[in-house]
């Protein structure tokens, strides 16, 4: 699990990729160094609504999981990607959060009895 502070620059729409796969690209620049970085994050299936709430300019905090994958192109030979697979997105400096839905239900365990609704 890693975490980046940064500024929403790009929020781009769901993409309905397949039957079964969809997924909402952003792009977060990081400021902390003497050279911003504009860093492309994704979101799949249901954490595609985890930026509804959001929107370019807003300052945030990804929590997100590094995935790689192999792919073989059609000559044979195998290609390799990375990915930045997005699972919390928070509201720099406020409580607003978003989280999937297995975050969540965590969460209300952790409290008890009080729901958070």
């Amino acid at each position: 699990m890693f975490k980046l502070n940064g500024t929403l620059k790009v929020v781009n729409p769901t993409v309905q990729v397949s039957e079964k796969f969809s997924k909402r690209e952003f792009v977060l620049t990081d400021s902390s160094s003497t050279y911003p970085q504009d860093i492309l994050f994704q979101c799949t299936q249901k954490n595609c609504e985890l930026l509804d709430m959001f929107a370019s300019g807003q300052e945030v905090e990804v929590s997100f999981n590094l995935r790689g994958r192999e792919w073989i192109n059609p000559q044979g030979e195998a290609k390799y990607f990375n990915s930045l697979e997005a699972w919390k997105i928070e509201t720099v400096g406020t409580t607003t959060t978003q989280t999937t839905s297995s975050t969540t239900a965590a969460t209300v365990e952790e409290q008890g009895d009080e729901l958070p609704f």
